[in-house]
């Protein structure tokens, strides 16, 4: 049961990424809510004993589950775009051990998978979190399948071509709206959004969060004479162990040759829900 709950959110972002949740499944989202609140103080108390595990992990709990998520931050800072998003597919085996006076190592042996292509890639990653707050991110090494297989070069430079030489800025809210729907030619864009965020959950993921993008509040194209587009993007997270949803303001600029950037981000101020 807690683990069904503490990846609600994260279920629910890929099945509105794949277009399956509309207005009729409110019901559904709204009881599924009211059962993470009934039993949000169990759970982090649950995920708080399992925190400081050592030697072998199960797969499916949250030590091994939560540095595997760093993996899937890594890889989208990586090899993300606009047609390629990575999320973890599964955990198949997982090994946690202190290391003396500086941090804890996570060794993984897992399964991720491209969601646009549907495409599953097997590797081996080391997690290694710094005991120190204020030591930077996590440092992330993955080994396995060549990640750049997957390719997505036409949709990407067709979408390039098409915002680089528009004339009306893009600007959109709301990815997806309240009923879990947004229009098929914003989809690349709230693909994009999650890439960039995971920029910040990368370096913003500790052994105590679980990081997830909740939407994108809004996006706005910045006109540039540089060859790279540029975004300004608002994107709300969510804290799987605290519950928080957290702003944050991202400057995010993209092209094929390039890559995915974020050059610029800021915390927003804490608001009310």
């Amino acid at each position: 049961m807690t683990l069904w709950l503490v990846f609600v959110s994260v279920a629910f972002a890929t099945a509105v990424e794949s277009g399956t949740i509309n207005s009729t499944d409110q019901s559904t989202s709204a009881q599924v809510t009211v059962k993470q609140t009934e039993q949000q103080e169990s759970i982090v108390e649950q995920l708080a004993e399992d925190v400081m595990a050592t030697g072998d992990l199960n797969p499916s709990h949250y030590p091994a589950q939560r540095a595997a998520k760093v993996v899937q931050h890594h890889l989208n800072t990586r090899f993300g775009s606009p047609y390629k998003v990575f999320g973890l597919r599964t955990v198949n085996s997982g090994y946690a051990e202190d290391v003396e006076n500086s941090g804890r190592r996570y060794k993984l042996e897992l399964t991720v998978q491209e969601f646009l292509s549907n495409s599953s890639v097997k590797c081996s990653a080391e997690v290694f979190f710094p005991t120190e707050k204020g030591q930077g991110a996590p440092q992330v090494d993955v080994t396995g399948e060549d990640f750049q297989k997957i390719n997505a070069s036409e949709e990407e430079e067709a979408l390039y071509q098409k915002y680089k030489a528009n004339t009306e800025l893009l600007s959109a809210d709301h990815l997806p709206d309240s009923h879990g729907h947004m229009e098929p030619e914003m989809k690349p864009f709230w693909h994009l959004g999650s890439v960039a965020s995971s920029f910040v959950m990368l370096q913003e993921s500790t052994e105590e969060t679980l990081y997830n993008m909740a939407q994108v509040a809004n996006v706005t194209q910045l006109e540039t004479e540089k060859e790279q587009l540029q975004f300004d993007y608002h994107v709300l997270l969510h804290d799987m162990v605290s519950q928080e949803i957290i702003h944050w303001k991202l400057l995010v600029t993209w092209s094929p040759a390039e890559g995915v950037k974020v050059p610029q981000m800021t915390k927003l101020p804490h608001r009310h829900q």
